[in-house]
């Protein structure tokens, strides 16, 4: 049966019992595509699980798919669902060969998030997957749509039943059972073609005489619920009392292996190998979950209907007691998730908490602190409050994922449960991780003083031989020199916090740690030192094994970005493959963020200014609170695209809403904002304030040694003295930064400037190849050694933007060159059309103002005194 014919999607909607499953199933094994299969079930019904269990189906294909997707899901802040499908479509969209997808009992879901994500999902499936659901109902999908466009296929009760001749080759073939035609048709009728009522009829009837089929058939009545629960019985009735009993009690499991059988029956006399076995050959049922058949689970229906009888037949003691005994075996076999689980199940809450706890250490050194905090949710209030630790394992739980007012709440929660048991022994460090967490906390909302007060505080209060803590101590108060611009004393202060921690053997944090180093090294502008630190770290992990690596995906995101920052093209997609191997499995929180960032930062560099918003947003909803200061606001960041796509209404909205004045004190903080709004300024032609603005936050960068804020700066300084037609400067401060740059290797910091720059960069070229022009300007020959450098720089700008030399206006009374800049040679061209003030500033996509304070500099070079005295200077001049 051709199951693909139709387009996106195959629906196979019948009752239950009617085959779905296994017709899919038998075609799978007769296809030639990959298939990538998940059956559902209630549990499914949350949106999160039920994409992290359509990712672990899809994987199953293709180890890449939906690695984005559960990156995004670890955030506590994720981005919207339509931009976490759009990066699972776009990752299958990269599968080169063409699979399916089986959603298998898609009726059990109730979800109107988990159908709306479906439908998304449907609508702009890749032509590499094809989507097949099976299902009890009709979902809750825009089926008449895909109908009309003729995408949809679908198969329905009437395809499904079985025809008295199959039903014959079923009974006598299959089941090999002797009934005769006229038995066939009467059972046929009975079921009305119902595929689980005929299987389950030959099921009750194997062992019993032929001439008792007669009588069978007749008395095989009632709805289907009803003969569902009749036959169950009837099969179960006909097992032996050790099979009924291993599968009853075996039921509790969602999946089950042989020791874990043994485990939960405790009973020699059932052997779980041997059952298990034997229940598959049986066809009991029975589905295996991997090609060893090792593992193996009921089917949904036999299951529930088993745990229905299973409460029937036992107290809800004697079922809490088998939970428990599988709770015990994963708990041994360090399966930690299915042992709480099942010490939920079994109403054991003091025990579920004491899993938890038990894990927290190792669960937070490898940085899965998110995930250990969706198990403790699940457990009663009251329970996790009378447990001290548990409480502020949470709290810095929440403090890991930015959610601090929860976190302030289980802190002060153990506070409350500490009372009366300070002195015992097991809580007397308990006062110095509180106060730790309520450090970081501060940290993380910029509070400093609150943040060294219960730094110290927590120095005081922890034992002498906690040194883990105690560094952690040492590393939050050397933090809060990154938040006032001392880069240079945070960062020795991470060196000794990796020194400390290499000590105690912690390597995953020491790891972890290099990325941060790297991004103050790059803010010192140590590009080389940021290049050789990652290098070094990636190396070490490699030695630790897979669980090390995939928490440098931050690494090697920093080396791409590195080299794309160096024009190494080549070099940052080779580490961008990479990064898209491990990003979507590192357990570090904040790689949505980064990862978002990072890509908007290419966007820029092609030129792409919508794409790079579009990313930039997706940042901004990824983001999570951390101790990491904000360097670079993503508002702020979002204004620079304003302006490249002419924006300015945008742009001023967020000068107004952000309160900010050229007058304004010079701090580290504000610095990335600040520089923003002189680019404001300078594309509206207001320049007043900007130079004495520009000068302090020159100082400021100066004395703290931050050479990165430096280079900024000081092009930002270029860019308006040029503005300003005042080029002497423009190129002292362009020759200051090129030799700051050129041993690091800088490209794209000039680049990602545009069209200003460029033309800036190539007067400054042209001048210092002209011998005479550099004898009038009286420029110095120390730029000599960087016209090399300048001319890469160059060579990256857009084809579209080719160098060419300056005009020169050349002054007969006082011999000096002046230079009109491209953009003006432009503007003086459309003067000499006629074209009006606003005319201009409409073909040019500028800012009237900005046309007028180019149209003073134009007059001003040519020595007219109006646009028809200019535009005849020019004609003399040959410039037009």
């Amino acid at each position: 049966m051709g199951l693909l014919s139709g387009g996106r999607l195959t629906l196979i909607s019948a009752p239950a019992g009617f085959g779905k499953t296994t017709l899919v199933s038998e075609w799978v094994d007769s296809c030639e595509r990959p298939v990538a299969w998940l059956s559902l079930d209630d549990g499914d019904n949350e949106l999160a699980p039920f994409l992290t269990y359509l990712v672990a189906a899809l994987q199953m294909v293709n180890a890449g798919n939906g690695m984005g997707l559960l990156a995004a899901l670890q955030s506590s802040q994720p981005p919207p669902i339509e931009s976490i499908l759009t990066t699972l479509i776009n990752e299958i969209a990269a599968v080169q060969n063409n699979f399916i997808l089986v959603l298998d009992d898609y009726h059990v879901i109730d979800s109107k998030l988990v159908d709306e994500a479906i439908t998304f999902l449907v609508e702009h499936l890749p032509l590499q997957m094809h989507l097949v659901i099976a299902t009890r109902e009709d979902p809750p999908l825009p089926l008449a749509r895909l109908r009309a466009r003729g995408q949809l296929t679908e198969l329905r009760t009437a395809d499904l039943r079985f025809t008295p001749a199959e039903a014959a080759e079923f009974l006598n073939r299959v089941a090999g059972l002797t009934l005769s035609a006229e038995d066939i048709t009467a059972l046929e009728s009975r079921t009305e073609g119902w595929i689980a009522g005929l299987q389950l009829a030959a099921l009750s009837m194997q062992g019993h005489a032929s001439r008792d089929a007669a009588s069978f058939i007749k008395s095989f009545t009632g709805s289907h619920h009803f003969v569902l629960d009749y036959l169950v019985e009837e099969v179960l009735g006909q097992q032996s009392e050790r099979i009924q009993t291993f599968l009853l009690r075996t039921s509790i499991l969602d999946r089950m292996c042989a020791p874990l059988c043994d485990a939960v029956l405790r009973d020699s006399s059932i052997p779980g190998q041997e059952t298990l076995e034997r229940l598959q050959h049986a066809n009991l049922f029975i589905i295996p979950l991997d090609s060893e058949r090792r593992w193996y689970r009921y089917h949904h229906l036999f299951g529930d209907l088993l745990r229905q009888r299973l409460g029937k037949n036992l107290t809800p003691n004697e079922i809490a007691e088998l939970n428990i005994r599988a709770s015990d075996w994963y708990e041994q076999n360090g399966l930690m998730l299915e042992a709480f689980h099942h010490a939920l199940n079994a109403g054991e809450f003091v025990r579920a908490a004491r899993l938890a706890e038990d894990v927290w250490q190792d669960m937070e050194r490898n940085f899965q602190t998110a995930a250990w905090l969706g198990w403790v949710k699940k457990l009663p209030n009251a329970i996790v409050c009378s447990q001290p630790w548990l409480c502020v394992h949470i709290g810095w739980a929440f403090s890991d994922v930015g959610e601090l007012e929860p976190s302030e709440t289980y802190l002060q929660n153990a506070e409350r449960a500490l009372e009366g048991m300070k002195d015992q022994e097991e809580f007397k460090s308990m006062p110095g991780n509180i106060a730790l967490i309520r450090a970081g906390n501060a940290q993380i909302e910029g509070n400093l003083a609150e943040t060294v007060r219960y730094a110290e505080l927590t120095i005081q209060l922890l034992p002498e031989n906690d040194n883990f803590l105690r560094a952690q101590a040492a590393i939050t108060l050397g933090f809060t020199h990154w938040a006032t611009g001392n880069v240079v004393a945070s960062l020795q202060a991470m060196h000794t916090w990796m020194e400390d921690m290499q000590k105690l053997g912690n390597q995953m944090y020491t790891i972890a740690s290099t990325f941060v180093v790297a991004d103050m090294q790059v803010i010192l502008g140590h590009l080389h030192e940021a290049e050789r630190a990652l290098q070094q770290t990636i190396q070490q992990a490699a030695a630790l094994g897979p669980e090390a690596e995939v928490v440098t995906a931050h690494h090697h995101l920093g080396l791409a970005m590195l080299a794309h920052e160096r024009g190494d093209d080549t070099a940052a997609t080779q580490c961008l493959q990479t990064v898209a191997d491990l990003g979507p499995r590192t357990t570090l929180i904040d790689w949505p963020y980064r990862w978002s960032l990072a890509q908007a930062r290419l966007k820029e560099s092609a030129r792409e200014w919508d794409g790079a918003l579009k990313f930039l947003d997706e940042a901004k909803h990824a983001y999570i609170k951390n101790p990491i200061p904000i360097l670079q606001p993503i508002e702020a960041h979002k204004v620079r695209n304003y302006l490249k796509l002419g924006q300015l209404d945008k742009a001023h909205a967020w000068v107004r809403e952000r309160g900010l004045s050229v007058t304004d004190e010079a701090s580290y903080l504000g610095e990335y904002e600040h520089l923003t709004l002189t680019r404001v300024c300078l594309a509206e032609g207001s320049f007043t304030g900007i130079h004495e603005l520009l000068r302090r936050l020159l100082t400021l960068a100066e004395s703290q040694k931050r050479t990165g804020s430096v280079i900024e700066i000081l092009l930002t300084q270029a860019l308006f003295h040029q503005a300003q037609g005042d080029h002497p400067k423009a190129f002292a401060a362009l020759e200051r930064v090129l030799t700051l740059t050129e041993p690091e290797g800088y490209i794209r910091v000039y680049v990602n400037e545009g069209e200003p720059m460029r033309v800036l960069i190539s007067d400054f070229r042209h001048l210092h190849r002209t011998a005479d022009a550099m004898q009038v300007l009286t420029i110095t020959t120390r730029a000599h050694p960087l016209i090399g450098y300048v001319d890469r720089i160059l060579e990256f700008f857009p084809r579209s933007a080719e160098v060419t030399p300056q005009s020169k206006i050349v002054n007969p009374n006082s011999q000096m060159i002046e230079l009109l800049t491209d953009r003006e040679l432009e503007i003086l061209r459309l003067i000499a059309e006629g074209k009006s003030n606003t005319e201009i500033s409409q073909r040019l996509y500028l800012a009237l103002s900005t046309v007028k304070g180019h149209n003073l500099r134009i007059f001003n070079k040519l020595q007219a005194q109006n646009r028809t005295e200019a535009v005849v200077r020019a004609r003399e001049l040959g410039l037009l």
